[in-house]
């Protein structure tokens, strides 16, 4: 059957009162993005609870359905046939159509569920369910009437016009992105941070990323990875601004100076620092790690308290409750696992302690972190002055600062 339009399901904005609009203006905002690259011409309304995709050419199913189907905000997609609002026998004929050409053999059982939204409709739902479920038993001998399991929901919906479907796609849920600020990512190659970035572009939160690089230690495909990781969350969240940070003097100073069962979480907080002060200049609200409490020793309570200490910004950590197996379960709904698990070491395992602390006192590590005082402050200035930032789409990758470049929009 060929769909002349899409209606959009949402959840979570319904319960929004007064500021809906609010919610229901980004969320077409962001289906407009999404199918920007599709072919076809689309134009995307909103109505009371409902938004409607209309395509107004010839369009690929699969494609369309595949890119609405990775916006945060939709709860389902639903292809559907329109008519005009017309007599209850004409609408009879629509509907026994519609399921014929649906379901032309298949056995199964059926339900009508109507929504009469035009109150100037002459016929209340139950009318409706009543009469259109008749012509369709009359039209579809392979249909069956169960009002209790059905396996074919056939909806009816009564509004400017009348909307006729039965199959509904799957949405991602959550918010759409932009409603709920802008946010800092530290993103490695690992499993985890790319979960965590979606999880909270999920309630609606813009991502930007940091990657902090250790080159000779750490290779060209392991910031290839990073970009190709950031490039699949991208697809979800739409382009993210990725900061690529130059970390490894730093790493090395602290492996000079520093206990080295405390490597990491000095260096953990070096990073922090360096993130938060990227995400102020970005107008970022806050930072986001993948990390889970006891996971390694470096995400301990106390470990995630001494990190947190140098941060004035808030940090958000939305799989701290998780273990591996369900984070690994997300990162194969998204498509990052195969990624994630590639061979390029990031700099964080390249210089891990052998036997790192896993309750760090405060007091203990800013004692230690003294003993970078005469070369720490300028290199984190070198660092973040030789940031490079690209921009990571779903399908495509552009610098816009090279180390020691002018910023080039």
């Amino acid at each position: 059957m060929k769909y002349q339009s899409f209606l959009i399901k949402y959840a979570e904005i319904g319960i929004k009162g007064k500021n809906r609009h609010i919610f229901e203006e980004a969320l077409v905002r962001q289906i407009k993005h999404a199918l920007k690259p599709c072919e076809g011409n689309f134009a995307v309304h909103r109505t009371y609870g409902r938004v409607f995709v209309e395509c107004l050419s010839d369009y690929d199913y699969s494609e369309v359905t595949e890119a609405l189907s990775r916006v945060f905000g939709i709860s389902g997609i639903c292809p559907i046939v329109e008519t005009p609002v017309v007599p209850i026998e004409e609408l009879r004929k629509a509907a026994a159509d519609f399921m014929k050409e649906e379901y032309p053999e298949r056995e199964a059982t059926f339900k009508v569920h109507a929504r009469r939204l035009n109150k100037e409709y002459p016929l209340d739902s139950m009318k409706v369910n009543e009469e259109l479920g008749e012509a369709v038993l009359d039209a579809c001998p392979n249909l069956t009437v169960d009002v209790h399991k059905p396996e074919i929901m056939l909806h009816v919906e009564i509004r400017e016009k009348i909307y006729i479907y039965s199959t509904i796609i799957p949405g991602p849920g959550g918010l759409p992105v932009g409603v709920g600020g802008k946010a800092m990512l530290l993103l490695s190659g690992g499993i985890d941070s790319p979960v965590a970035g979606y999880m909270i572009a999920k309630r609606g939160v813009k991502l930007d990323a940091v990657y902090f690089n250790a080159p000779p230690y750490t290779s060209e495909r392991a910031l290839q990875k990073v970009v190709d990781l950031a490039s699949q969350v991208a697809a979800y969240t739409g382009p993210i601004w990725l900061h690529n940070i130059n970390f490894t003097e730093i790493q090395l100073y602290i492996y000079e100076k520093c206990p080295h069962d405390e490597l990491t979480i000095i260096m953990r907080r070096f990073m922090m620092r360096i993130a938060e002060r990227l995400a102020k200049e970005s107008e970022c609200l806050a930072l986001i790690t993948g990390e889970s409490i006891g996971q390694v020793a470096s995400q301990t309570m106390t470990a995630l308290g001494v990190t947190n200490e140098v941060c004035t910004l808030p940090v958000f950590r939305p799989l701290i409750g998780f273990d591996k197996e369900e984070i690994v379960k997300v990162s194969k709904k998204i498509g990052t696992f195969e990624t994630s698990i590639l061979p390029y070491e990031d700099c964080c395992t390249i210089f891990v302690a052998k036997h790192p602390v896993t309750k760090p006192r405060l007091d203990v590590i800013k004692r230690h972190e003294k003993n970078l005082d005469e070369k720490i402050d300028e290199m984190v200035e070198r660092a973040i002055a030789t940031d490079e930032i690209m921009i990571v789409g779903k399908d495509e990758t552009r610098i816009v600062k090279q180390r020691d470049g002018e910023l080039q929009i």
